[in-house]
């Protein structure tokens, strides 16, 4: 059973006081005032809520103390557990009437949000597990392979992760976030754990279709996930640096440009950062059009809808900035290492 916290005992008390004319206290299951329409009572015990969690009935105090107040105090019962206690300030004759649909709603309301924290809860696990097997190493415990069942997910089959960037959970479809185990990575988009290979390339597709400006990294079915995963986010990496024309990318297509990215070559990252800057963002677009295009002079103008000799002069600013012209093969091959490693 969930402990009643005081964010929901004190929404509970504001809700009900808009409609019940009388200070309303809620209490936890250790007799302290955890919700309250007098908030200077919060986080003092109160002596009626110690007998009614004690007996288990309505105890009614008809005089003013020193630690509480006259009213009735009924204990709050969810399932056989005793959570709390709901108590309404005044005369116990004029407030009983408005016991029963306080104890009622305030029930109801409990239920709700414990419903709603479990959902949460379980919502946690789910993704703390899932978040462990992108960087699990090595083989799957007896343990873990029962626990992944649990998610829709064989560890005794090959995984392959389909990486979705720019779209979330919440412009999907439910008959599609119930169809695939998926796992929400903040700022790094949505993965699905997809045991069918083509089945994810059919689902990037089909996301493809429905939601234009994402992009989609596929990697191969592989027997551990933190494969998959270095392979997907790798592909993704690629296709970010390079602004691929084809928003779906397979692992299987860059995968030297991966592995390139990857190797740790001193300066080469510096080179492309030189061209970040806002009066040199077009430098960026040009270097990666000449990629695209194999260096030709004629196929970069038209993409780029600028003159032939536009298209030299910033080649030349490329050059002027890194110290490398991408008009020479082995200076290209730097740049585009660069380009590579600032996406990394």
């Amino acid at each position: 059973m969930y402990p009643l916290s005081h964010e929901l005992a004190q929404d509970i008390v504001d809700r009900m006081m808009k409609d019940i004319p009388y200070n309303i206290n809620i209490m936890n299951e250790r007799g302290v005032i955890i919700g309250s329409g007098d908030r200077a009572r919060i986080g003092s015990e109160h002596r009626g809520a110690l007998q009614a969690l004690a007996t288990g009935r309505m105890v009614e105090v008809r005089e003013d103390g020193l630690a509480e107040k006259k009213g009735t105090n009924e204990p709050i019962v969810i399932g056989q557990a005793r959570i709390g206690v709901i108590g309404i300030s005044g005369s116990p004759e004029e407030v009983r009437p408005f016991c029963s649909i306080v104890r009622t709603t305030v029930s109801l309301l409990i239920e709700q949000g414990m419903a709603l924290q479990s959902m949460q809860n379980e919502a946690n696990r789910k993704k703390a597990f899932l978040e462990s097997l992108l960087l699990h190493p090595g083989l799957y415990s007896q343990k873990l392979r029962k626990e992944a069942l649990a998610y829709r997910i064989d560890l005794l089959l090959p995984t392959a992760l389909l990486h979705a960037k720019g779209l979330s959970p919440a412009t999907l479809g439910p008959g599609m976030l119930l169809q695939h185990p998926f796992l929400p990575v903040e700022d790094d988009g949505v993965f699905f754990f997809m045991q069918d290979a083509a089945e994810a390339r059919l689902l990037a597709e089909q996301l493809r279709r429905s939601h234009s400006g994402a992009r989609f990294s596929l990697s191969r079915a592989e027997p551990s996930i933190a494969e998959a995963h270095r392979q997907a986010k790798g592909a993704m990496a690629v296709s970010l640096a390079l602004k691929a024309p084809d928003p779906v990318v397979s692992y299987d297509e860059v995968e030297f440009l991966v592995q390139l990215a990857e190797a740790d070559i001193p300066g080469t990252e510096q080179l492309a950062a030189k061209l970040e800057d806002k009066e040199s963002a077009d430098l960026l677009d040009t270097l990666r059009t000449y990629l695209h295009r194999d260096g030709s002079i004629s196929a970069v103008s038209a993409e780029l809808n600028i003159h032939r000799n536009t298209l030299q002069y910033r080649l030349k600013r490329i050059r002027d900035l890194t110290g490398k012209d991408p008009r020479h093969l082995f200076d290209l091959f730097e740049l585009a290492h660069g380009l590579l490693a600032l996406y990394r």
